[in-house]
């Protein structure tokens, strides 16, 4: 039998506002170093004698390859922590019972954007993630993010990297006709920045900024919730002081060059392709306005898991496994070879390792070490979407009443894990609901209406 008060005690002190490498995987105010020599078998040999977490290590990576590139990333003292990090041991435990020997389907399309939030996405690619599953993956690059959505709804595309927000808003019939969506993991927190065109470089206040175009991804996109967040927390009005426009990622760092824009909210590598090509500067990093906030999301339509419950299983193995990988990686330089290359991000390798290193020149001559700019964390907390959705509401995506925590259950696929966790006879993690501090504003998820309400700017 699993020990089950060990991981009780690594999971249940899961700290979701915080970064995973910055805080013990126990809870404790000591370093991982001293926990992981207290706790951690200090070789691959010692660690295999440990039976449950060597076969969770293999279920999760049953190629040697890949389980030692996941060793080499993560080193082998930290190994074990790290996996508890960034998911309970009993969800990964559960997910690993799942039959490999019937997929329902072993070809696969899977749309993706050219940015480095899809990295988890995209590592499962050259790691051989997905054919240690036994699937053979088709990751194609999608042009835009009306694009992505369209293209699942249709069934040309069978899962996706999404926005994060996208399957709520797809499920609820906002800009399409309902169609139920479900987010398996968060691909990133953090990971995107607001960059103003260098002749903006004297009008750093935001009060400056009245008349001003910014481009976002999609409506329903974190980046344009974080924007008007941030523009009305400086007493702009994001519907009649400035123009909040949707242009796809990969075109955002010419609509700036060409003055149709004046900033950006955009996801990385665009940012910091801006500072490379000399026309705009990083204002702003997002996790200044929200730190762990997340990004883009994986997931598909509620049909197509339904009809495929353990493909999706062998989806959800191998994207757990990259997005482990990434978390843990100190070489962001290697992350940025395996995804900076043509069919994937198409970007100068330079840019790619400074956005996802976060050791980057920000376009003004200051040069930055912040480490998390980008962070690979995969829990889909109910408390992300409630917020998602209380900001829909408030800019008026959302007509009449809401049921939060019902929208957020049904899309956010934590309460399943939670369920297998204790069908596996774990203890699963506290709640799914976590307090969040934005701009220095406590946010409550118990308290999604009373929250909307508290802010003097807003459309509902």
């Amino acid at each position: 039998m699993p020990d089950k008060n060990r991981n009780a005690q690594l999971y249940d002190a899961y700290d979701a506002d915080r970064p995973l490498l910055a805080r013990c995987a126990c809870g404790g105010e000591h370093s991982s170093a001293d926990h992981q020599a207290a706790h951690i078998p200090a070789s691959v040999e010692e660690f295999s004698c440990s039976f449950i977490e060597a076969a969770i290590v293999k279920a999760i990576f049953p190629h040697e390859p890949t389980r030692r590139a996941f060793l080499r990333a993560a080193g082998r003292n930290t190994a074990m922590a790290a996996i508890a990090s960034v998911m309970p041991l009993a969800s990964l435990q559960a997910l690993a019972l799942g039959d490999r020997t019937r997929l329902e389907r072993t070809e696969l399309k899977i749309g993706f954007i050219s940015i480095s939030c899809a990295t988890p996405l995209i590592m499962g690619d050259p790691l051989g993630a997905y054919s240690d599953e036994g699937l053979k993956v088709q990751l194609v690059k999608t042009p835009g993010w009306g694009a992505i959505r369209d293209r699942v709804i249709t069934k040309e595309h069978d899962a996706s990297h999404f926005l994060s927000p996208m399957p709520l808003a797809m499920s609820m019939g906002l800009g399409s006709d309902a169609f139920p969506t479900s987010v398996a993991t968060i691909q990133n927190t953090n990971g995107q920045a607001i960059t103003l065109h260098l002749k903006h470089k004297a009008r750093r206040d935001p009060k400056q900024w009245k008349g001003f175009t910014f481009a976002v991804p999609f409506v329903y996109s974190m980046h344009n919730f974080l924007l008007r967040y941030y523009l009305a927390e400086h007493g702009l009005d994001p519907d009649s002081d400035v123009k909040v426009i949707p242009v796809p990622p990969p075109e955002m760092v010419a609509r700036l060059k060409d003055g149709t824009v004046d900033g950006l909210l955009a996801p990385d590598p665009y940012n910091q392709r801006a500072v490379y090509d000399g026309v705009g500067f990083i204002h702003i990093l997002s996790k200044e306005i929200w730190d762990g906030h997340p990004c883009c999301a994986f997931g598909a339509s509620d049909e197509f898991i339904q009809k495929n419950p353990n493909t999706f299983a062998a989806l959800y193995r191998a994207i757990i496994g990259s997005s482990l990988i990434a978390s843990v990686s100190s070489d962001r330089t290697e992350m940025a070879k395996r995804i900076f290359q043509p069919a994937y991000l198409d970007q100068p390798l330079e840019v790619v390792t400074q956005a996802l290193s976060g050791q980057f020149p920000d376009g003004l001559g200051g040069n930055h070490s912040v480490p998390d700019r980008v962070l690979f964390n995969p829990v889909p907390w109910h408390s992300m979407a409630i917020w998602m959705l209380t900001q829909m509401k408030r800019w008026g995506y959302i007509k009449g009443d809401v049921d939060y925590a019902q929208i957020a259950e049904k899309v956010f696929r934590l309460t399943e894990a939670k369920k297998q966790m204790r069908e596996a006879g774990w203890r699963p993690p506290d709640g799914a609901y976590r307090n969040y501090t934005i701009m220095g504003k406590r946010f409550d998820p118990t308290k999604a209406a009373e929250y909307l309400k508290s802010f003097p700017i807003q459309r509902s």
